[in-house]
């Protein structure tokens, strides 16, 4: 079995670093690269990709909501329109600086709440992913499976790369618990990694409720600001491996990187 393991990245502001980006990179596949207005800043980004490269890593827009404060995680009042836009250029900046070192973006993440706008509205998630479309055909677009984003990605002709998030806690419906709520958020490495077991197994997560839920996915999500995300990345990299699967960059790269694993 060959899988993508993934992460965000690139999650700090100025001085302040929120991971250990370092260590991530020698371990995920691909990354998702923050843009600058959820997290992140221009020397972060150009750092990143250029690490990313030197690893073989392949790397993805993570656009989000201009909230610095709220980590991206808070709704904002915003039009259909300005959702576009903010989109269109927080991919381009990374396309500049990823073309700069040389490495080529070839994914899109949403990030917390932008996701969550997207999937939430058939119309908004389809007109996303039509202007991912006009950027460069060939990104594919991270998602869960079965929400609107998947559907909208697969509309506008596009790739749609599903996830399968190792860290959170999934309700019966399909979708995530909401932060904040008791057990949303799992950093136990021993719960993390049986969980990643019986999706390799068998497709599927016990959902929050104790019911067993099959999950459609390519890639294994981790995220950084989650506590112990290395710890965790790499029970999950070692799960894998366990298994007698390997990591492999995501469909749409076609460039020259690391051998998994």
């Amino acid at each position: 079995m060959k899988i993508d393991l993934n992460s965000d990245m690139g999650e700090g502001f100025g001085r302040w670093r929120i991971a250990d980006d370092d260590g991530l990179m020698d371990t995920v596949s691909s990354a998702n690269i923050a843009c600058g207005f959820h997290a992140g800043d221009y020397a972060i980004m150009d750092r990143t990709v250029q690490l990313a490269k030197e690893k073989g890593v392949g790397i993805g827009a993570h656009p989000g909501l201009p909230d610095l404060m709220g980590f991206g995680r808070r709704n904002m009042a915003v039009s259909d329109a300005d959702m576009e836009s903010m989109m269109c250029y927080q991919i381009g900046a990374l396309q500049g600086i990823a073309a700069r070192h040389g490495h080529r973006v070839t994914h899109v993440s949403y990030h917390a709440a932008f996701g969550n706008m997207a999937n939430a509205d058939e119309a908004l998630a389809l007109r996303l992913t039509r202007a991912i479309a006009t950027l460069d055909r060939n990104l594919s677009v991270f998602c869960m499976p079965g929400q609107a984003t998947e559907r909208a990605a697969e509309k506008a002709g596009l790739r749609a790369q599903t996830l399968f998030l190792a860290d959170r806690a999934y309700t019966t419906a399909g979708t995530l618990v909401p932060r904040g709520q008791p057990g949303a958020v799992i950093h136990d490495l021993a719960g993390v990694r049986a969980r990643v077991k019986q999706f390799l197994q068998d497709g599927s997560v016990t959902t929050i409720d104790g019911a067993r839920l099959p999950v459609r996915a390519q890639s294994i999500l981790v995220h950084s600001d989650t506590p112990g995300s290395l710890e965790l990345a790499r029970a999950i990299r070692a799960e894998i491996e366990a298994s007698g699967g390997m990591l492999t960059l995501p469909a749409s790269f076609k460039g020259r990187g690391r051998r998994y694993p």
